[in-house]
């Protein structure tokens, strides 16, 4: 039989890509960028954000003029979380990384070819670096996580992804070569926990560890953000060590759930 193509299937996916690039910040994204990170006209753009307002998917802010999550999401996740118990499990990792490193820790899920932050628990240290935090999506390679769980994956999954390296990691191509990348990844692999020297952002560093799932995939990551005085070589085995403490920690308690 011939295979007839699911009618709808492009307006979901052209919402589902809409949704996502909103959800990269708490503060929304305007019409301009969601056209251009989207890849859509602006007309068809503007007729799907506002059928999704309309359905209470996202909202307007009234004063900056942002597309913003709405209510239905909250709604949605809320039920979805009780399938997912994340928080439960990674939040006092999250806690105990933070009060004695002083930095900021995150949790990140492997969504695809992307990491995604779910989690944030703020250090004590003044002095922060904003690059993360919930909804921001990296490609994977890119940053702390995404390196920490592309390092642990099967070797022909990482060719995949460095074959077409330039179109994979996007905007973060000119300071990920894949050349350095590789690198990252060996280093990683030896040391069992990935640096990121401030690729992202000039001065701003982050260290992660990849966490298994029951198959003994990465599939998410915790990791460390802070300015680069705090990531000095003297410093970086210890917050190393503690990253994959926690890592173990929840794997085998994600592994026994």
């Amino acid at each position: 039989m011939m295979t007839v193509p699911v009618q709808g299937a492009q307006v979901v996916s052209r919402v589902a890509a809409l949704l996502r690039i909103v959800g990269r910040k708490p503060e929304g994204s305007p019409l301009v960028e969601l056209v251009r990170e989207s890849g859509l006209t602006r007309p068809t753009a503007h007729r799907l954000l506002t059928s999704l307002a309309a359905e209470g998917l996202l909202d307007q802010d009234a004063h900056s003029g942002n597309w913003v999550l709405g209510p239905e999401i909250l709604l949605m996740g809320s039920v979805a979380s009780a399938r997912f118990p994340l928080e439960d499990i990674a939040r006092p990792s999250l806690r105990r990384l933070a009060e004695q490193t002083g930095e900021s820790a995150f949790f990140s899920i492997r969504r695809g070819a992307e990491t995604v932050c779910l989690l944030r628990e703020e250090g004590s240290f003044p002095v922060r670096s904003f690059v993360l935090h919930e909804g921001v999506r990296f490609p994977l390679g890119v940053a702390s996580a995404g390196t920490a769980i592309m390092a642990f994956l099967p070797a022909v999954e990482q060719e995949e992804l460095l074959s077409d390296w330039a179109a994979h990691a996007g905007s973060f191509a000119a300071a990920h070569t894949e050349e350095l990348v590789r690198s990252n990844l060996e280093a990683t692999r030896q040391a069992g926990y990935a640096v990121n020297p401030g690729l992202v952002l000039e001065g701003s560093w982050g260290m992660g560890a990849a966490v298994f799932d029951q198959r003994g995939r990465p599939a998410w990551a915790l990791s460390l953000t802070g300015i680069e005085p705090r990531f000095r070589a003297e410093r970086r085995d210890y917050l190393g060590r503690l990253l994959m403490d926690e890592a173990h920690r929840i794997s085998l308690q994600l592994q026994g759930s």
